[in-house]
């Protein structure tokens, strides 16, 4: 889905032949199975606090074990380019993790990171007030409370960045990743089919977790919210989508 909604490619950072290459929080490793092939020549490390990744990879990646929120192990100015993407209400201390990032980063080296953007959004007009999605998305913003792990992350980029010790020029981007099969557009709509997809899969698991064992909801309580965002996701009427964005940015030469 984010292959297609960013044009085929794996990053927007202008790199230039990256030899060390670090992504963080790596999930299911398919980000680094596609970057080592890009870039053979490159030694890509994806980094997770679950084993799930591929146990047959291509000879320049490999996959470790690692917490990103605890001190860092890797050596100063080690990597050329470090990604992040998706670890929105997962992180309590963001200028923190950046600090870690800029230390391990050589200087001239790429940090990259891309996160939804919520709320959710009508394509044409105003989702109604009624809508689920408005509860949906206020669910994670009590959660990001509830755990100090905000899902705004995106809101305070810059301000984190500078925090961190990042001085160069942050560059942001922005995608529109619809909810469904409603834009005409052929790309579009295999996004949206995509996205649809994947927020379906996981609604479950995100409602179990999330809001019986962080908000302490009753089951009837949750499979209603699910019934609701199940319709949600099947109305062609409701045209609706939420934002991804990207920031980028480079460690002072000196």
């Amino acid at each position: 889905m984010l292959y297609l909604a960013y044009d085929n490619r794996l990053f927007l950072a202008p790199l230039k032949n990256p030899q060390r290459v670090l992504d963080v929080g790596c999930g299911t490793g398919i980000w680094c199975l596609d970057f080592a092939e890009q870039f053979p020549s490159a030694q890509v490390i994806g980094t997770d606090i679950s084993p799930i990744q591929p146990r047959w990879v291509t000879p320049n990646l490999k996959f470790e074990i690692d917490n990103c929120e605890l001190e860092w192990t890797f050596a100063e100015n080690e990597f050329d380019y470090i990604h992040i993407s998706s670890l929105i209400g997962s992180i309590q201390d963001w200028p923190k993790l950046y600090r870690e990032a800029l230390r391990a980063l050589k200087p001239g080296g790429w940090f990259e990171q891309r996160e939804v953007a919520l709320p959710v959004r009508a394509n044409e007009g105003e989702l109604p007030d009624d809508c689920v999605y408005h509860d949906w998305v206020n669910i994670f913003y009590e959660t990001g409370e509830v755990t100090g792990r905000t899902w705004t992350v995106t809101d305070h980029w810059k301000e984190w960045l500078r925090e961190a010790g990042f001085t160069e020029k942050i560059h942001t981007h922005q995608v529109k990743l619809p909810i469904g099969g409603w834009p005409k557009d052929k790309t579009q709509k295999e996004i949206g089919v995509f996205n649809r997809l994947s927020l379906d899969t996981g609604l479950e698991g995100f409602a179990t977790y999330i809001c019986k064992m962080v908000l302490g909801w009753d089951d009837g309580e949750i499979q209603q919210i699910l019934e609701r965002m199940r319709a949600a996701l099947k109305n062609p009427h409701l045209h609706a989508y939420f934002n991804m964005k990207s920031v980028w940015t480079q460690k002072p030469f000196t």
